[in-house]
């Protein structure tokens, strides 16, 4: 059940109903929980179970963590509360890359092993999820949160529909506070969440699916003719198509939420105006990064330690963070170059004069190379296999010897404009905040604005495509 499409348009409007009559709110509680599982179920049924496996033993571990009376006791919790939920993830996301991995090792030894082939479904959702529930375990072993009294209200945490499936990912002590007291929808909360849904959604079916992904698709298809106009284009498009796709997520889910009186992190926050890797994993599915540094970077030391330390935590949760994304060398190669961006950038910050970093045109420069070097990390990002990745790096540097034109004028000029406004977006959203500069305009400007993009969406003759981060 895609946001981008009429049932699960359907399925809002009926859900949003029945949450607004006049019922105790315990009951709207259980109303929204069931049609969370019936969101989740209306994929891929039996997958269900596994989301009521992490969430039950993660309820009933960390109740037992909050009574439990050793140290010792209340690692070995948290160590099975890790066990569960890594384990279920590395099963269903990465046991057909380890095996065929292994295979390949045991190939170039040439010690004949019959492996088993494995065709495992990927669970959808489930990175998501995991994380999620692993939060309020850990939370709750360091003392940040006490345990949910009720089981029915941390199922709610864990499933809650708008977001279930690609995030944001949103921490224990975030959300449960809010299930405490009755909600309902307000006609100030329902005009933003639809205004919210509309621009994400927007972003979502003509800026990455109509504009952008015919383009990203075609460029990346075939690495191997690929000329260095297009090869960067290409990458471009897909930079921006990601975006898109996924902010235009982030913000239907928010917007729905807010609908139902909920309010979800926000998770991106003009990336491409960062200057420096730092920055961009500031503005970045930020929901991920900072999950990735208060749960595993300073975990493991973060920066308290030596330098040659630090440096090793950042590749160790860029690596991670890559690997999160999928299970292959392309997503832990582009783990590995933005952990290299983010020690270098620590290395070379001592060694600036601080008036420098503060210098207009030392800072937009390092903008400018900061977005080239992200274009380059999402080209292993995207394309198949890291073998094509390398292909396509060739064309970018204008050394395909069989370069071809694959794409059309039209293509690029279309991308070129597409790529233009969403770097001057972002460059005045900087510092500036989406809702408050919607709340500046005339009440007529912004019902134009919003007439506008629902007319085009519903002329957009583009199918429903599921969202790029339903993969992970």
């Amino acid at each position: 059940m895609l946001f981008n499409s009429i049932t699960f348009l359907l399925f809002l409007v009926i859900v949003l109903t029945v949450y607004n009559l006049k019922l105790p709110w315990k009951l709207k509680k259980g109303i929204l929980l069931f049609a969370s599982y019936f969101f989740y179920a209306a994929w891929h049924p039996p997958f269900i179970i596994l989301l009521w496996i992490s969430t039950a033993s993660d309820w009933f571990i960390a109740s037992r963590l909050s009574t439990a009376d050793s140290l010792r006791r209340r690692k070995w919790l948290l160590f099975l509360s890790l066990l569960v939920n890594l384990g279920l993830l590395i099963y269903f996301k990465y046991s057909v890359f380890l095996l065929s991995n292994f295979q390949s090792i045991l190939d170039l030894t040439n010690f004949r092993m019959e492996l088993p082939s494995n065709s495992i479904v990927l669970p959808l959702g489930i990175s998501f999820y995991t994380f999620q529930s692993m939060s309020y375990t850990i939370d709750i072993y360091k003392g940040r949160l006490k345990p949910s009294k009720n089981l029915s209200d941390f199922a709610l945490y864990v499933s809650f529909f708008p977001q279930l499936v690609a995030g944001p990912i949103v921490k224990a002590r975030e959300f449960l506070p809010q299930l405490i007291n009755p909600k309902f929808t307000k006609l100030h909360n329902l005009y933003w969440g639809l205004l919210l849904s509309t621009f994400g959604l927007f972003q979502k079916v003509i800026v990455a699916d109509t504009l952008l992904a015919p383009v990203a698709d075609t460029a990346f298809e075939m690495p191997s003719t690929l000329s260095l106009v297009d090869s960067w284009v290409g990458v471009l498009a897909f930079s921006v198509q990601i975006l898109s796709d996924f902010s235009g997520y982030s913000l239907i889910a928010i917007g729905i939420a807010y609908c139902f009186g909920f309010k979800l992190p926000k998770n991106f926050n003009a990336p491409y105006s960062a200057i420096g890797f730092s920055d961009f994993w500031k503005r970045w599915h930020i929901s991920l990064s900072s999950w990735l540094k208060e749960y595993l970077y300073i975990s493991i030391g973060g920066n308290r330690k030596s330098l040659n330390r630090t440096y090793f935590n950042l590749m160790v949760t860029m690596l991670l963070g890559g690997m999160w994304h999928g299970a292959s060398w392309s997503f832990i190669m582009w783990g590995a170059l933005h952990g290299f961006f983010l020690v270098l950038e620590h290395m070379l910050k001592n060694r600036f004069n601080p008036k420098l970093l503060k210098n207009y045109v030392f800072r937009t420069l390092a903008g400018i190379f900061t977005f080239l070097l992200v274009n380059i990390a999402w080209v292993f990002f995207r394309s198949p296999e890291i073998s094509s990745s390398f292909l396509y790096l060739e064309a970018m540097l204008g050394m395909n010897e069989f370069a071809i034109e694959t794409l059309n004028l039209f293509q690029i000029n279309v991308t070129v404009a597409v790529v233009a406004a969403t770097l001057l977006a972002h460059r005045f959203f900087r510092y500036r905040n989406l809702r408050s500069e919607i709340m500046r305009l005339p009440s007529w400007a912004t019902s134009v604005i919003w007439a506008l993009m629902i007319v085009i969406i519903l002329g957009s003759d583009n199918n429903a495509n599921e969202f790029v981060y339903f993969q992970f």
